[in-house]
Parts: structure tokens; C-alpha cells; sequence
């Protein structure tokens, strides 16, 4: 083989490996919204939990698991956004990838299902496990903890994920 053979050989092999740099580089989060910026999190089954982002503001109070002997039953928790943005409960996840099961609540108002989840308007409230109102089923949930709380993920539509303990109450 000729050495212009070798350099050729070497200049393919270094651009091959710089475009899979390139490639490789782009994965992750994109620059301009950091995680960080999008998720909120918080604990406190009996206090609630208060998140904001991107002109929404949710206060999550009273959350509560009415489970029964399986594991089955109701989430019941009041969503009050003060934003100026509407927003979304898009999924409910429980411990070991459960998921609740979201039915919307009559009307056009906060609490009513749409394509993106159970809406939260400006300004509005919502009561999860009300009369008339949205809820959240869940069934053989697994994962409470000793002091009787089930760590719960809620993902919303703008502020992403909040992370959250509700009391669990049987019955």
C-alpha cells in the first residue's frame, strides 16, 4: 500500500469520527431550555406543593390516595393555577411504572378533559375526586411508603414534571 493510500485512509477514518462527534453532540437536552428550567418539584402530602413556569402558576394542595386493600382506587387532590397560561395534567404515574387513569370533568371549564389532558384554566381551580369533577383512577399501586404516603409523578403540559407524596387513606 502507498503511503497517499495510509493519508487518505486516516482523513476518511477522521471525518467519519468527527460527524459521529457532531451526531453524538446534539443528544441531550437542547440548550435554549434546560431541565431544570421546565420541571418542578415538590413534597408535603398534607401542605401541598406550589410550581411555576413559563406563565403558569399551580398550587397542588390536599393531595390524598383512597386506596383499598389492593392497592385500587382514587387520587383526590384541588390544582389552582393564578398563571396567566393554561395548563394541562397530562399523565399520572405511581411506583413501579403505574399509571392513573384520567376522566374528565364536564363542561368547558378547569377540570374539563381535552386532547392534551385535564385543562387548568387562568385563574381556575380544579378538584380532583369532586363532585362533577375530574378524577383520577389508579389501581394495584404498589409503593407506599411507612409514614403511609405514595410518591406520585404528575406531568403537566408547560410545567412538566412535579413529583409529589400524597397521604394514602383507605377506604
Amino acid at each position: 500500500m502507498t503511503q497517499d493510500g495510509v493519508h487518505a485512509r486516516t482523513r476518511r477514518s477522521l471525518a467519519a469520527v468527527g460527524a459521529l462527534v457532531a451526531l453524538l453532540a446534539g443528544c441531550g437536552h437542547p440548550t435554549g431550555s434546560p431541565a431544570s428550567a421546565r420541571d418542578g418539584s415538590g413534597t408535603g402530602a398534607r401542605g401541598g406543593i406550589h410550581v411555576g413556569a413559563n406563565g403558569v402558576d399551580l398550587r397542588i394542595t390536599r393531595p390524598v390516595a383512597h386506596l383499598d386493600a389492593s392497592g385500587s382506587g382514587m387520587l383526590s387532590m384541588t390544582v389552582a393555577n393564578s398563571g396567566s397560561v393554561a395548563e394541562h395534567l397530562d399523565m399520572v404515574g405511581t411506583p413501579g411504572g403505574g399509571r392513573g387513569t384520567l376522566v374528565g370533568g364536564g363542561g368547558r371549564a378547569s377540570g374539563a378533559m381535552t386532547g392534551g389532558g385535564v385543562q387548568i384554566l387562568p385563574g381556575g381551580s380544579t378538584g380532583f375526586g369532586a363532585d362533577h369533577g375530574p378524577r383520577i383512577r389508579v389501581a394495584h399501586v404498589h409503593g407506599v411508603t411507612a409514614g403511609r404516603t405514595l410518591p406520585v409523578v404528575l406531568e403537566f403540559g408547560v410545567v412538566g414534571l412535579v413529583h409529589m407524596q400524597a397521604q394514602v387513606s383507605r377506604g
